[in-house]
């Protein structure tokens, strides 16, 4: 039975995309919602970026058709854009979607009417006036599916042993998947416990890499950690993702690894480190000085933590702290987005609060990355401040997702947080 989908202005922005996924059914598009999505149209953002994009896909739409009377779309649906010329001029965005879906529900009684909106609010208020209100989840991940990159196996003795001797054993288990990291347990009850990794192909256990004398001054403190070095070192992995809760070391891990493969081994050119720009409250703009003052407050956290490291683990290329090392040009700290149009070569790259993307933004972020380079992205889903995002619709989760069980690609979940007792206690009880 075909249905009437009304959108919202936060589905649009959160991805322009979203007109052509509801199969051969009706989308509208309040003429209020384009006016909420003008306004954002200037920002130099990924949101002002997706407004733009959103405007230009309608207008391409229109192409010898009316979108007041509907332009076909390709999976066999028809998109309007509907101008409701009762409502006043001062009328909420909001306010309008919920008037069209009722003009709409009485124009077309035996059609069903949908408002798809990633607002919480408005869909309490449209089921208070009795109105039908989804979220937008065609990029939806169930958080109690999420992989988690590791799993235990009980297996024969012997596995452990030839394991331990040759650093690799052969292994079928379907259930397994490329890169996935396993805590072996002996099957005879013994207590003879290993970790290791399952190779690119699955086919096999490799044993995992390790740095005798320590990662930057770092050491694993549990299982995860150590699942985590070991693919933050692996040069054959070109993504990790690595997702936790606060204090488990995500951050302090990905540009311990950064700095030892690039400055160390020097595997790599230099080292970029990526935050996006999410305000809990004021904006960018509001902070005084030059666009190197702006950037201070939210790349602070990145700073101190390469300053930790340099203080754990001492001078590397006679660079001794954090202020001399972005002169050198070794390293560069910026935000994410300022990467659109750039091709990143022989690089290791740090997303770090990747949670707080939306799934354009990632395909943008890993599309930049050119020959020789590494990405690792870190996230904690439970802390996100990107008002057009949530647990289980975010960037970060949609690639955590979609690149399951591809060979060039890893994932962790850190699950013990280490930073203190206080901060685990909070990080679960708060």
């Amino acid at each position: 039975m075909r249905k009437n989908y009304i959108l919202d202005a936060n589905v649009l922005l959160h991805d322009p995309q979203s007109i052509f996924q509801f199969a051969d059914n009706t989308v509208i598009i309040p003429v209020g919602v384009i006016a909420e999505i003008d306004r954002f149209k200037k920002e130099m953002t990924a949101r002002g970026y997706n407004a733009r994009e959103v405007v230009r896909l309608l207008d391409s739409l229109r192409n010898g058709q009316s979108l007041a009377t509907g332009v076909s779309l390709e999976a066999g649906g028809v998109l309007k854009v509907y101008c409701d010329r009762a409502a006043g001029e001062h009328v909420s965005a909001d306010q309008e979607v919920l008037r069209v879906a009722e003009r709409i529900r009485q124009e077309d009684p035996a059609t069903p009417v949908i408002i798809v909106t990633k607002d919480i609010n408005l869909r309490v208020r449209a089921d208070a006036a009795g109105l039908r209100a989804e979220n937008y989840e065609s990029d939806h991940v169930t958080l109690s599916e999420l992989y988690s990159g590791h799993s235990e196996r009980d297996v024969e003795p012997q596995t452990i042993e030839q394991l331990r001797l040759h650093g690799h054993v052969e292994l079928h288990d379907e259930q397994l998947s490329p890169n996935e990291y396993l805590l072996l347990r002996p099957n005879d009850g013994s207590r003879l416990t290993m970790l290791a990794r399952t190779s690119a192909a699955a086919t096999g256990l490799v044993t995992l890499r390790s740095v005798d004398e320590g990662l930057v001054g770092l050491r694993p403190r549990n299982k995860e950690q150590h699942f985590a070095i070991d693919a933050l070192l692996d040069e054959h992995l070109q993504l990790v993702t690595l997702m936790g809760k606060a204090g488990t070391g995500k951050t302090l891990l990905a540009l311990a690894a950064a700095l030892y493969m690039t400055l160390r081994k020097k595997r790599y050119r230099a080292v970029l480190v990526c935050r996006p720009i999410v305000p809990v409250g004021r904006d960018l703009g509001y902070l005084p000085g030059d666009v190197g003052s702006k950037l201070a407050p939210w790349m602070k956290p990145i700073t101190d933590t390469i300053e930790f490291l340099f203080d754990s683990g001492g001078a590397m290329r006679g660079i001794k702290d954090c202020a001399t090392l972005i002169r050198s040009g070794l390293i560069e700290i910026q935000p994410l987005a300022y990467i659109r149009g750039r091709s990143i070569a022989r690089r290791y790259v740090v997303i770090d609060e990747a949670q707080n993307l939306t799934p354009l933004e990632v395909k943008t972020v890993i599309t930049r990355m050119g020959e020789g380079t590494k990405v690792v992205l870190t996230g904690d889903i439970y802390q996100i401040d990107n008002p057009y995002v949530d647990a289980e619709s975010n960037g970060f989760i949609h690639l955590v997702n979609r690149f399951r069980g591809q060979p060039l690609a890893a994932h962790v979940e850190l699950r013990k947080g280490e930073r203190s007792p206080l901060a685990e206690l909070a990080a679960n009880l708060l």
